[in-house]
């Protein structure tokens, strides 16, 4: 009765929404990123192409474990079934601000 999870990550980066599934998903070793193995993509075999999905496998192949920021990640979901991973440009007012980092650490004041 070996089941292996199914996550559903969705973070912002540089102006885009990305929607990943993966097997792995954990904090690490590097203090304030969420560590994410195995992604899942969808079947090769499909006669219909997805552009936006095919735009993920491309950014991210090769990769072996990808490390996003605490601060990026919107939302995971433990899911029954993985589906389309995407990339999803935002829209709107203020298109060309970049939102600084926010920290979680929070330093100690000397009064």
């Amino acid at each position: 009765m070996s089941s292996k999870n199914t996550y559903k990550v969705i973070f912002h980066n540089q102006g885009k929404l990305y929607e990943l599934y993966a097997r792995e998903i954990y904090q690490g070793e590097l203090y304030g990123f969420v560590e994410v193995e195995e992604l899942i993509f969808g079947e090769n075999s499909s006669v219909v192409v997805d552009p936006s999905e095919e735009r993920l496998k491309l950014e991210f192949a090769g990769v072996k474990r990808s490390f996003i920021p605490l601060h990026s990640v919107v939302r995971i979901d433990e899911v029954v079934k993985e589906g389309a991973g995407k990339i999803t440009e935002l829209s709107g007012k203020g298109d060309n601000i970049t939102q600084l980092p926010g920290t979680i650490y929070t330093p100690k004041s000397d009064k």
